[in-house]
Order: structure tokens, then sequence, then C-alpha cells
């Protein structure tokens, strides 16, 4: 979308999070009510048109995501150890949401890149068909949102930084430097082969 002559660093994206605040909206599927989000213990916002970021409270309360209408979970933290989600597609069986679970922590040092064309794959998919999808983590905030970025990327032609900006005008997104930095170097090498 946006012309762009030099790579984009690190640097840049930290400039994003600094600088584009998230307005304060209603819990999806709860609009004009106050406090809700507490009442109903879950985290997740719509940050582009069938795609929410939410936290572990969201992924796991299926009531919660059938009144809103969710038909395909992302989980970017499947596991068992501390800061993960162990669900499974299983856990979702008798709602009919389609699943998708990535093992992955919470670290700078972290392999992300490797699940950005799967994941975005698997939330275009979702889109394309009309549905709605909830990409979470354990927080709501970097292993998901790197992986909403690298769909905006990948299939939306957004760069990094226009990708991040519409994440985090929606959500309070903090992607670790790590994720950072291989959303940048998927920025560069999309740029670079003329993708952008």
């Amino acid at each position: 979308m946006a012309d762009q002559t030099s790579p984009t660093t690190t640097r840049d994206l930290v400039k994003v999070i600094q600088t584009v605040k998230p307005e304060s909206k209603p819990l999806p599927g709860y609009e004009g009510q106050h406090h809700t989000r507490m009442f109903v213990g879950v985290c997740m916002d719509e940050c582009y048109p069938g795609l929410y970021i939410g936290d572990m409270g969201a992924a796991t309360n299926k009531e919660y995501l059938k009144h809103v209408g969710i038909t395909h979970v992302l989980n970017t933290a499947q596991g068992n150890k501390i800061t993960t989600v162990n669900t499974k597609a299983s856990f979702y069986e008798d709602s009919g949401i389609k699943y998708k679970g990535i093992q992955l922590l919470d670290v700078p040092s972290a392999n992300i890149k490797q699940y950005f064309d799967e994941g975005a794959e698997f939330i275009n998919d979702a889109l394309e068909s009309g549905g709605r999808i909830l990409v979470h983590c354990f927080m709501g905030i970097s292993r998901s949102a790197t992986i909403a970025c690298a769909f905006l990327m990948l299939k939306r032609n957004m760069t990094a930084v226009e990708a991040l900006t519409t994440l985090r005008k929606n959500r309070q997104v903090y992607p670790n430097d790590g994720f950072l930095s291989q959303l940048s170097e998927l920025d560069n090498s999309l740029q670079k082969r003329g993708k952008l």
C-alpha cells in the first residue's frame, strides 16, 4: 500500500506502539453495556473486519465466542506450559468452531516467522468463507498480534507499519522485540519482491 524506499526497522515498529493509542470501545457483542469486560471475564477486540484478537479468557469461553459469531480460532500459544493455552480442536468440537494451534512461547528468541504463512492462510480462509476468527495467545498482545500483522502484510498487502497501526488502533497490542524484528524482516523481504 505505502511507497517505501528505506528498509523497515524494529525501531519503526516500536514507534507505532509508542504513538498509536487504541480507541476505547465496548466488548464485542455487548455494545452499549458498561463494565462488561470484567463481568464476562474475557478480553477481545475486533482489529480488522472479522478478525478478533483476544486472550485466554476469550478463547476458553465457548458461549461467548458463539454469542459473537466466531467460526474459527487460531491459538498462537498452544501448550500446557506457563503463558500457554491448553486447548485443542476437540475443545471446540461441540461448538462447530474450526481450530488451528501453534506451539510458541512469547520470548524474543522464538522463531515465529516459521508460522507466518500458515497462520495467514488460516485467517484468510476464515474471512474469505464469510467467517469470523479469533486469533489469541495468553494475553492477546504479542504472539497473536504478530501473526495477525503477518496476515495483513501477506494477504492484505499492508506494510508492517500499516498492519501494526491497524491493530493498535483497536487493541493494546505489543509484540516483543524479537517478533517486531521478524515482522520488519518480512516487510523488507516483501518490498524486495515488489509485494508491498
